[in-house]
């Protein structure tokens, strides 16, 4: 079993906990089930898309939960109907799944569409205003011009 020791890191490093946390997490846990098979790409800088092959699903058949820095997919198929039909051979597998994705601070849910056995998911960074990098002026005196409209209705008259 391979596992890296953060503790080093977690001395000298102030505010990356959740990161440590989830790097420990995700090494503990085997994940074995791939079910359901599924992409991550990135559109643009601040638009990604996750999509799931979910064929045989049906939209009502299927709950996506955003929360906070956590996506979670599930899906739950109805077993009377698969119950009552005769199968030959079973190749698609139609069990129930859960999927869990961590997400980024500032990353929301846009829309999400199901189509063609695909569920689309498509997720948008967006940064504060306050979060986004300045420019920050050295010594820079300030040229404010004051802008009166007092004056310009003498002048005109």
């Amino acid at each position: 079993m391979n596992r890296f020791d953060f503790t080093p890191y977690r001395r000298s490093t102030v505010g990356f906990d959740r990161l440590f946390d989830l790097l420990e997490n995700n090494g503990r846990v085997q994940q074995g089930d791939n079910y359901p098979p599924f992409n991550i790409e990135r559109s643009t800088e601040d638009q990604y898309r996750i999509t799931l092959a979910v064929a045989g699903f049906k939209a009502d058949e299927i709950d996506i939960t955003a929360q906070q820095n956590l996506l979670t997919v599930s899906g739950k198929k109805d077993t009377e109907n698969s119950e009552s039909r005769d199968f030959l051979h079973v190749g698609i597998a139609n069990r129930n799944f859960e999927r869990r994705f961590e997400l980024a601070d500032f990353v929301r849910v846009e829309k999400a569409d199901l189509a063609d056995g695909l569920l689309i998911i498509d997720l948008v960074r967006e940064v504060p205003e306050a979060m986004k990098p300045q420019k920050i002026a050295i010594n820079a005196d300030p040229k404010l011009a004051v802008v009166d409209g007092s004056q310009d209705e003498n002048e005109a008259a």
